[in-house]
């Protein structure tokens, strides 16, 4: 996913301001807010105007998990350093604001310019983990995207994933936080890495990946199907849903449920660097052929303001009525 541009040495110093005043004294935590249902993700990583930390509620109807972009390892980033500098008491009273509409708020771990598998998982995950509990968080989106190493160290990446889910998951206790992951779609491909790539990863720790709901537990990825110009691409039904090892249908025939796969994509061209742009009237006729195929996971938009509201009433139509 693309990193809002700023300068690293203003972020560095608002990470380490936040690491020394930002968070909140230890308190009794009102229960997290875990969606029940198909999940409607949407990830928010640059400022947004008018002073406002969260997108307005009143522009993201529809949706029902906000991602915060990014949480590094030397810090948070962008969104998720401004929900940091928030307040302790300003924290609260927005999670529960958001909570009593339906809303979950989880911060995205990683994106496209870190690359942390030379890092300890184990204390990578507990740094983690810690950022969520102290800063009133739903739970943690793991957006991990060493593209090189997969494909040239085989087994690395996947180890190291698995690693920092299994401490992720043993600080975020399952059914009490969010714990989602965000692949691109080619690294569910059988072909694609020597080391399996999510296929492996889901085989060994995608029971930890979970959105626990009643009366049955899914394990859900906010795949995102974009930047894989031109092949597969992802910019037609067609690519998107059936012709391809990694597209919606086509994982499921590696062996994962379909019901665990979240369909992600771009808002508009800014969002993206390679390609995978569906207008969301387009994207809904897709989103019509996979329920009607028998999926019903939900979708992903990469990112506010560019995807709103009325982005995600045209992507659903009445597909999830």
């Amino acid at each position: 996913m693309l990193f809002a541009s700023f300068s690293r040495v203003f972020t560095l110093c608002l990470a380490l301001a936040c690491l020394s005043v930002g968070y909140a004294a230890p308190y009794v935590r009102r229960a997290n807010q875990i969606p029940k249902g198909p999940k409607f993700v949407l990830y928010t990583d640059g400022f947004i105007d008018g002073g406002s930390v969260l997108p307005p509620l009143d522009q993201i109807e529809g949706f029902n998990v906000v991602n915060l972009a990014f949480l590094l390892t030397t810090g948070p980033a962008d969104q998720a350093a401004s929900w940091a500098t928030v307040p302790a008491d300003q924290r609260r009273t927005l999670k529960e604001q958001y909570n009593r509409a339906g809303v979950s708020l989880v911060v995205s771990a990683f994106g496209e310019t870190e690359h942390p598998t030379s890092q300890n998982p184990t204390i990578v995950a507990n740094n983690l983990a810690q950022f969520v509990l102290n800063t009133d968080l739903d739970g943690i989106d793991i957006d991990y995207e060493e593209f090189d190493l997969v494909v040239k160290e085989p087994g690395v990446g996947e180890a190291w994933v698995m690693s920092l889910t299994q401490t992720l998951r043993q600080q975020l206790p399952q059914g009490q936080f969010i714990l989602s992951h965000a692949p691109v779609g080619p690294w569910f491909s059988p072909d694609f890495c020597p080391g399996g790539c999510y296929l492996t990863v889901d085989k060994n720790v995608g029971h930890l990946i979970d959105w626990r709901m009643i009366p049955t537990r899914r394990i859900q990825y906010n795949i995102q199907f974009y930047n894989q110009s031109p092949s597969p691409g992802y910019e037609d039904c067609d690519s998107l849903l059936t012709s391809t090892p990694s597209s919606l249908f086509g994982i499921k025939h590696s062996g994962v449920d379909v019901d665990k796969l979240v369909i992600g994509k771009p808002g508009t061209p800014a969002d993206i660097t390679n390609g995978g742009l569906i207008d969301p009237a387009t994207l809904n006729e897709c989103i019509q052929q996979a329920v009607a195929g028998g999926w019903s996971a939900g979708v992903m938009a990469f990112q506010f303001p560019h995807a709103d509201k009325t982005w995600i009433s045209a992507v659903k139509g009445k597909s999830f009525a």
